[in-house]
């Protein structure tokens, strides 16, 4: 993709787009950067792209640029129908996701994960297995270092595992990964998306270049993914993480993990040797099992790499265990359904925290696992009166003022064996920057709390 002297415009300087900002301009690219926050509301990092002669446009859009382009760069959290942009496809103006951006400059094979809950996990497992194969395995996209900063050196050989949100999946045209999986499907984000459809058809756009050459590696338990996947040209591959196919496939039989493929079948790998709690880990680890064997990954590599992985951070990430209380740091479990299940990963007494702003989904929907598990949910953020409507005739409920608190009340809350987990249901964005800033708050508030239990 030539970009010498092209006149390229990047929206939203988050992580993305600052990567995004750097990667034009290092291509010879004329860059503007626009972002509607002030200067002093923005990382060092993306003031810094002034230094290698990014123009940075703060504080408002400047609707010109949208039309003078020879291309527009959007950001995932940038809104897709927002007016500038629209002004900018009548204008014949090419807009593009940062993964769009990527993968036209990108030397090498693309793996792509999507789902609502557990894309972070299967992409980093997935990484895991091909680097214990002994490929230039890359992580990125939607966790870790955008996919645009991941080019550098790459060869034809180097496999890229990327995590595709729906905000990314919006914004491509040409993208196209040798094996797309898809792992679930359940509201979420509709506080961007008009609606369910929407946001499907959006997640949908994972197949949407797939040839027959091609795999896509979709969840057989469930029917929005199948009958997303029916309208692909890629040649399927059913994962099952809760019972046996009958056809080809991954499943679990008798505690090992198996792929059936082509009339052969082999173990990828033991269940037992799993280190990430909860069963719908497990079946993240499987999906990208089936994914890292399509992509060349012998079964010994795949095995190796599921005793060695230890998950991710912000998701049922073991924090400490104060006096016999362990505190797990789910932060990444942003909708209901995440929630859901990472309240189902624990057999004893939980302690729950959820809360934050409301982005769609029903709490009442966690009304029988907090029935089952819950002692006590600890409610905070701007949904908090909601959670407290919707789940206080079935568990007690008490509000919270903050994060600090919640953590202070769960340790109070709970008995020696019991679990504190933070599984928010919602996003984080009235109370910190992402959810990864919130888990961070959660882990240094359990810190504190031990420190002060040990004094």
């Amino acid at each position: 993709m030539e970009l010498e002297g092209k006149p390229a415009l990047v929206v939203g300087l988050a992580r993305s787009g600052i990567a995004a900002a750097r990667f034009l301009a290092g291509r010879g690219a004329h860059v503007v950067a626009t972002d509607r926050k002030p200067a002093n509301e923005l990382p060092e990092e993306a003031l810094s792209l002034a230094r290698q002669g990014v123009v940075l446009e703060l504080g408002a859009h400047p609707a010109a640029a949208f039309t003078r382009a020879s291309m527009v760069v959007v950001s995932p959290g940038v809104p897709w129908d927002m007016p500038e942009l629209t002004a900018a496809r009548r204008a014949g103006v090419p807009v593009m996701a940062e993964l769009e951006l990527a993968y036209r400059n990108l030397v090498g094979i693309v793996a792509a994960v999507t789902g609502t809950k557990g894309k972070s996990t299967t992409t980093a497992a997935l990484g895991a297995m091909l680097g214990a194969a002994g490929l230039d395995a890359r992580v990125g996209g939607n966790i870790g270092e955008p996919l645009v900063g991941l080019l550098e050196g790459a060869q034809p050989s180097t496999v890229f595992a990327v995590e595709a949100s729906s905000f990314q999946l919006e914004g491509i045209e040409t993208f196209r990964p040798k094996v797309a999986v898809f792992l679930n499907l359940s509201a979420d984000h509709l506080d961007r998306h008009a609606s369910f459809e929407e946001y499907a058809r959006a997640k949908a756009r994972i197949f949407r270049n797939q040839t027959a050459e091609d795999w896509a590696v979709v969840n057989a338990d469930d029917p929005g993914v199948l009958e997303l996947a029916a309208a692909g040209k890629a040649r399927q591959l059913l994962f099952s993480p809760v019972g046996r196919l009958r056809g080809d496939g991954a499943f679990f039989e008798e505690g090992q993990a198996v792929l059936r493929l082509d009339g052969r079948t082999e173990s990828l790998f033991d269940r037992s040797h799993a280190r990430v709690p909860g069963p719908h880990l497990a079946g993240d680890l499987l999906a990208a099992a089936a994914a890292a064997r399509l992509l060349g990954a012998p079964a010994t590599a795949i095995a190796r790499a599921v005793r060695e992985f230890r998950g991710v951070e912000h998701v049922l990430e073991l924090v400490a265990e104060v006096q016999g209380v362990r505190f797990f740091n789910d932060s990444k479990a942003t909708n209901v359904d995440a929630a859901r299940k990472s309240l189902q990963a624990f057999d004893g007494p939980v302690v729950a925290i959820l809360g934050g702003r409301y982005k769609g989904g029903d709490f009442r929907d966690l009304g029988d696992v907090a029935a089952a598990r819950c002692k006590t949910v600890l409610a905070i953020g701007e949904a908090r009166d909601r959670i407290a409507t919707s789940l206080g005739s079935i568990v007690p409920v008490v509000r919270c003022a903050s994060l600090e608190e919640a953590v202070t009340r769960g340790y109070a809350a709970a008995v020696p064996g019991d679990t504190v987990v933070l599984a928010p249901a919602c996003s984080s964005f009235d109370m910190f920057r992402d959810y990864a800033d919130r888990g961070r708050a959660f882990k240094e508030a359990v810190r504190r709390l031990a420190t002060r239990e040990q004094a």
